[in-house]
């Protein structure tokens, strides 16, 4: 009985013809990964092919009562895989002879396998009407208990540590009762964060925790810094951005126009500061940190951009919109119920952040990490970012004082701004092959 119970069979380039052709065993208790990162099973020089991503595609074992089988799954690859000449759309079981090409004119394998039975139980009738019955008997520890099996998986595909934050907010959130302010300040933390890693996902680029931390944590420092007094006096009393005073009657264009400035170039400038700090801090770091802090595409600038955002979203509604509210109405109808509205205020405005704040400094960090791809272009793309996504900010702002159903439109709009820019952000990356986005939407 062979040991090969599976394994790849590289094709020779064309101009090798009598090169000796490399196999490549298969593994019956773990994926081999195939692509261009040193980290893979199967390596593949990156001068030679330089259409394979870094990791392009991945072959996984399959028990079937007692025999093993592969199948073969492309890891989201910027070229493809074909088998047999088709286009690889999410998985495929392997069958022996099987020709794998990685991108339509890239390496090629041939797949083989006896179909081996596993040497510890019966063999396996091939092509027998009994393989259903046998499959639908045999009862395997793993089936019993599924933890066993996972192994990375669990962590890299079952969402994990979300889950784990939110049982430790949760809890924590158990504890809080009682006290508003410790509640109030968990649950905000929780919804922006869940808001946030929507947008993480999207983006589909890793970018360390801590940084992202950091830029968030940077905005919050300014915002309480002296310097909030200079930007106010230059926004707000310089420049035409003063904001009404209560009961003040304006119209919608001078309102609009008062927002512009006093909000939109305001607010917008002030998040963008920790994402053009990051950018200039990468220029003077050495690798691997000037990877990892650095701005040096559109993907690390909406990143950072929208943590930024987040800082800014959870300071501006703890520290002024609901202790405002819940004075407001505590004074007129009792604590209990500005408390009430207070955490009645919080829960849409963390939540809408994705169509608010993050959307405008997630679109602006697109820009910036632009022009670090197009540095000739810098200020011209600087400009048009600053402009437009101070434009949607301040859209908002007076839409709100005009009519629900146009706030409701500006908002959906900004989001659209947004996801438009991760795409185009995406489509963009130097390192397009790595990104693990989903494939929510179809990139072409």
């Amino acid at each position: 009985m062979t040991n090969e119970i599976g394994f790849l069979r590289q094709v020779p380039a064309k101009g090798a013809a009598g090169a000796p052709a490399s196999k490549y065993q298969l593994s019956e208790d773990g994926e081999v990964a195939i692509g261009r990162d040193r980290n893979c099973q199967i390596t593949l020089e990156s001068i030679a092919h330089g259409m394979v991503s870094r990791r392009h595609a991945a072959i996984r074992p399959l028990t079937q009562g007692t025999l093993t089988r592969w199948e073969i799954c492309d890891l989201n690859s910027a070229n493809g895989t074909y088998i047999n000449g088709k286009k690889l759309q999410g998985c495929q079981t392997l069958e022996t002879g099987d020709r794998i090409s990685l991108g339509l004119d890239g390496p090629e394998f041939i797949f083989e396998s006896p179909l081996t039975p596993h040497p510890t139980k019966p063999e396996f009738p091939a092509r027998s009407g009994n393989f259903a019955a046998s499959e639908k008997d045999t009862l395997t520890l793993t089936q019993l208990f599924p933890i066993a099996s996972t192994g990375k998986q669990l962590s890299q595909k079952a969402y994990l540590y979300p889950g784990i934050a939110t049982v430790i907010v949760v809890v924590s959130m158990f504890v809080a009762v009682g006290n508003s302010a410790a509640f109030n300040l968990l649950l905000s933390a929780y919804l922006a964060g869940a808001a946030y890693y929507f947008i993480y996902q999207l983006c589909g680029k890793h970018k360390p925790w801590w940084v992202l931390l950091g830029s968030a944590l940077a905005t919050v420092l300014i915002v309480i810094s002296p310097l909030l007094i200079g930007f106010i006096l230059v926004f707000r009393e310089i420049l035409p951005g003063r904001l009404p005073a209560e009961g003040e009657a304006i119209s919608f264009l001078p309102f609009l126009t008062r927002m512009f400035f006093g909000a939109g170039l305001m607010e917008e400038l002030l998040k963008a500061l920790p994402v053009l700090g990051a950018m200039l801090l990468g220029n003077w770091l050495k690798n691997p940190w000037r990877d990892r802090v650095g701005v040096w595409e559109p993907l690390d600038g909406i990143l950072l951009g929208s943590a930024s955002a987040v800082g800014f979203t959870l300071l501006e509604t703890l520290g002024q919109y609901v202790p405002n509210v819940i004075q407001n109405v505590t004074l007129q109808a009792g604590p209990d119920a500005g408390q009430l509205v207070g955490l009645q205020l919080l829960i849409p405005r963390i939540l809408g952040s994705a169509a608010g704040h993050m959307a405008y400094s997630g679109y602006l960090g697109y820009f910036i990490g632009l022009s670090a791809l197009k540095p000739r272009k810098r200020w011209q793309i600087l400009g048009v970012g600053y402009f437009s996504a101070s434009a949607l900010h301040a859209l908002w702002n007076a839409s709100g004082a005009a009519s629900v159903l146009l706030l409701a439109l500006v908002g959906v709009l900004s989001y659209a701004f947004l996801v438009a820019a991760i795409l185009k952000a995406r489509a963009l990356s130097p390192n397009r092959s790595q990104n693990f986005a989903t494939r929510i939407f179809s990139e072409k």
